[in-house]
């Protein structure tokens, strides 16, 4: 039985004094006095323990505000936008010119059923973090897969800046070719620059490390950064953190795309992609950079890094077979046949290539067999000889 209870028994009951009995149970007279009138007006309530909250709170947020905070949770969320606490401070900022702490807009957004706490995750300190100190010392990219209204699958393909997050090229492909990295990356260079380094995944639309043959035969990235300078990394394979990044923001821009009307056609959805860029670029806080300013900003604000013209470009050395007259060489992303006779099917032979210089030699003999640049607009080289005239060793004739 509670003091409380054995109080207002004692007065009620026994008919003792008020002052008698707080004498006896050691508490002061007006305390006794106030719990007998909490109990004539709530009855057995009274004897449960009060809550010490106060009545009123000058320091707590204004309605006014409050009610920003949640119109602005609910507009960028229908939006496909980041709403988190961080980025509706930026915006109350930014567009409301009001100041309000994180943690503030977090209790707020939690008190309202707007988010549900996460459990305690691993703690931001124990990872370690890589980010370029120069615009255009890094360049990361990916793709990622979309569908179209009608179920169509199409690819996205993204070429991020490393260290101020800028989309330096969002593109739809259906699907993504080796070609079309080529082509967004030429294109890309064109408008901001080339970079120092690129970084991506080991897909083989980016690098031929682990395809058959390793390094003996390079894609057309990989002979479009070695033309330029560019030092190529790759990750580790089943390591997405590293590419993390344009990962990230490709989880960003689908989050954005479920939001939109589905688009009906590729160039629908490419509209739709360079809506996103230029929000994402010019107008959406990023809480990775400084300050949390936008990607646009933190890209024009630095001197840009520019790739070492000084490494000399690699040779590559192949060792294949004549078939059907030809060897088949892989130049930028494309094919090429480089003719060599019939009488030659079987022959072992290496190719010394450089960039687009190619020579071939007979793997036995060491005899040159042919010598050519490749014409990257023409799929067939012939042998270089007139029609009808038979291949021998002396009337062979290499092209220039």
């Amino acid at each position: 039985m509670s003091k409380a209870r054995l109080i207002i028994t004692a007065i009620t009951v026994e008919n003792r004094s008020q002052a008698d009995v707080a004498r006896q149970y050691g508490v002061s007279p007006s305390w006794v006095s106030k719990l007998m009138a909490r109990w004539r007006t709530d009855g057995d309530a009274a004897l449960e323990p009060r809550s010490r909250k106060p009545h009123t709170r000058p320091d707590a947020t204004p309605t006014a505000i409050v009610d920003t905070i949640i119109g602005l949770r609910h507009e960028l969320a229908s939006q496909g936008l980041d709403a988190g606490a961080d980025t509706i401070g930026w915006h109350l900022e930014h567009r409301h010119r009001i100041t309000v702490s994180r943690a503030t807009i977090y209790r707020i957004l939690r008190r309202n059923g707007l988010i549900k706490p996460e459990p305690r995750k691993k703690p931001k300190s124990s990872y370690i973090r890589f980010q370029a100190d120069l615009p255009n010392e890094t360049w990361q990219a990916d793709f990622t897969h979309h569908r179209l209204a009608d179920g169509t699958d199409t690819e996205i393909l993204t070429w991020l800046d490393d260290h101020s997050r800028y989309a330096l090229s969002v593109t739809a492909h259906q699907p993504v070719t080796g070609p079309d990295v080529v082509t967004t990356f030429q294109a890309a260079t064109k408008r901001y620059g080339t970079p120092f380094s690129t970084l991506t995944d080991n897909g083989m639309v980016f690098t031929t490390r682990f395809a058959r043959g390793g390094h003996s035969s390079r894609n057309g990235l990989e002979n479009e950064l070695a033309r330029h300078g560019v030092q190529q990394k790759n990750s580790r394979p089943n390591h997405p953190t590293t590419c993390g990044k344009v990962e990230r923001f490709q989880q960003t821009l689908k989050r954005w795309l479920r939001a939109q009307p589905p688009a009906d056609t590729l160039h629908e959805l490419q509209h739709q992609l360079d809506t996103f860029v230029t929000h994402y670029n010019h107008r959406r806080p990023h809480r990775s950079l400084p300050g949390r300013t936008v990607p646009a900003i933190a890209y024009n604000t630095r001197p840009k890094a520019r790739p070492d013209t000084t490494t000399t470009p690699q040779h590559r050395v192949r060792h294949d077979r004549v078939n059907e007259g030809a060897v088949t060489l892989r130049i930028n992303g494309q094919l090429h046949h480089i003719g060599l006779g019939r009488p030659l099917n079987g022959t072992r032979i290496i190719l010394l290539i450089h960039d687009l210089d190619v020579r071939v030699i007979h793997a036995t003999t060491g005899e040159l067999l042919r010598q050519l640049t490749i014409n990257p607009n023409r799929r067939y080289h012939g042998t270089g000889r007139p029609p009808g005239l038979p291949w021998t060793p002396q009337n062979k004739s290499p092209e220039p």
